[in-house]
């Protein structure tokens, strides 16, 4: 299953892909929608094999775990094989 990030909340008034707490999503497939806080759709990205995605102007860029030496696991997106900022020019809810 695939879903669309469409918005995101930040943790902290740094707003960075890091600060991000939770993640609100639509499944284009079904139509379904909803919201998973940063653990969830880690783990969902990383162990129950989740495709997640953020598209901009008709471009897509695929979500990745990234696992910082220090701090927690956070999603960021890729593109063309480099790391990308999209989650952050996504609305806030």
């Amino acid at each position: 299953m695939a879903v669309e990030i469409t918005h995101v909340r930040y943790g902290a008034t740094s707003k960075t892909e890091s600060q991000i707490v939770a993640y609100q999503w639509r499944n284009p497939d079904d139509g379904h929608s909803g919201s998973s806080n940063k653990l969830i759709m880690v783990d969902w990205v990383e162990n129950k094999r989740g495709t997640a995605y953020v598209e901009t102007g008709g471009f897509r860029a695929s979500v990745a775990v990234v696992r910082p030496d220090q701090g927690q696991p956070y999603l960021r997106t890729r593109a063309d094989q480099a790391w990308t900022n999209n989650l952050l020019q996504l609305p806030e809810f």
